[in-house]
């Protein structure tokens, strides 16, 4: 019987050697994550058949309304934004993440965490990279047609700070997705089952981060609103950003308020990691 009662301390060699030692580890891991390129490129494919349920949906929208704009947006500008969404939930969601901690920690075997020179959240974040990147690599062929056969949907921005804080907020919604789901996976230490707890959040999220529709046309105060949780750089303000919808000043404003709600989220993780390991008990090899 093994019995842990607080987090060991991460110190690794140098900060070099642990850098060496996950990347290694997303290495090993882009490998694997490469040798089902082929369910990528098919699952890539699939997630386009409800995009055009979508465009079908918002152009009877907008003709049975008899206007032009809603809330500021013409039905090709929302058409645009949903295509964007994809692209960026491309990045920031993490099916399977919360749920697969939640069970190796009910199956006891997170305690490889504790007896290898691994951290869980380091390890798993590399796994992840890996992951999105093979996702990413298989699934640009098929964006690239689908994004030229709707270009006349579009009206690219001409300055590249635009195109670098549509990068960062891609890159730190990947990150937020991740630490965000890595924060719910460890409420497995305090509850057997998590699952329908997951499946209300995640319906929640995809909901609040805009995915179905813009945030702005919500309108009013519940758009203000939203626009204050995090979970609108998980899919809205990276679309929202390329579009041209944000000015230099709320760019940056978002950018840093992404930054923060990361270190929220990380702080948060490590403090739940912490504490659900002083109740957690292995036993057997």
């Amino acid at each position: 019987m093994s019995s842990v009662p607080a987090l060991p301390a991460f110190r690794p060699a140098g900060v070099l050697g642990a850098a060496r030692k996950y990347l290694r580890i997303f290495r090993v891991s882009l490998v694997e994550r490469l040798a089902y390129r082929a369910d990528f490129l098919l699952g890539t494919v699939l997630r386009f058949l409800p995009l055009v349920t979508s465009v079908l949906l918002w152009s009877a929208v907008y003709r049975g309304s008899g206007n032009d704009t809603i809330e500021g947006y013409t039905c090709r500008q929302v058409i645009a934004y949903l295509l964007l969404v994809h692209v960026s939930r491309m990045f920031s969601s993490m099916p399977g993440l919360a749920s697969g901690i939640a069970r190796e920690i009910r199956e006891g075997t997170v305690k490889r965490y504790l007896v290898q020179p691994l951290d869980l959240q380091a390890h798993l974040l590399a796994y992840r990279a890996a992951h999105k990147v093979a996702y990413i690599v298989t699934s640009v062929l098929p964006y690239a047609i689908l994004f030229w056969l709707m270009r006349g949907y579009f009206e690219w921005p001409g300055e590249p700070m635009v195109w670098g804080a549509w990068l960062a907020s891609l890159l730190l919604g990947f990150l937020l997705g991740y630490l965000m789901e890595f924060a719910l996976g460890l409420l497995g230490f305090w509850f057997l089952e998590i699952s329908s707890f997951l499946y209300l959040v995640n319906t929640v999220s995809f909901f609040l981060s805009g995915h179905l529709m813009p945030l702005d046309l919500f309108g009013g105060r519940m758009a203000m609103f939203l626009k204050e949780l995090p979970f609108q750089y998980l899919a809205y303000f990276p679309a929202s950003v390329i579009l041209g919808r944000e000015s230099t000043e709320s760019m940056v404003r978002g950018l840093l308020v992404e930054c923060g709600w990361c270190l929220a989220f990380f702080v948060v993780g490590r403090i739940a990691l912490r504490f659900g390991l002083r109740r957690f008990s292995a036993f057997g090899g």
